[in-house]
C-alpha cells in the first residue's frame, strides 16, 4: 500500500491521526495533514483504510503496490 495525501484539500479536521497516528500527523500551525509513512507496514493497512474512508475532504488517497 502506498499513501497520498493532498494537504491542499485537508481541512485539519484530525480523523486520519485519530485513526492511525503512525502514518498521519499534523502540522502544528494550522493543522494540515503530515504524512510520517508513505508505505505502512501491513499491520497498519485498516487503520490507513479507515483513516481515509473518514476523511471530509479526501484527501487521502491509497495506491495497493
Amino acid at each position: 500500500m502506498r499513501v497520498h495525501i493532498d494537504q491542499d484539500k485537508c481541512c485539519g479536521a484530525g480523523h486520519c491521526v485519530l485513526a492511525a497516528p503512525e502514518v498521519f500527523d499534523q502540522r502544528d500551525e494550522d493543522g494540515i495533514v503530515v504524512l510520517l509513512d508513505a508505505e505502512p507496514p501491513a499491520e497498519l493497512h485498516q487503520a490507513v483504510r479507515e483513516a481515509a474512508g473518514v476523511c471530509p475532504a479526501a484527501a487521502i488517497r491509497l495506491e495497493l503496490v
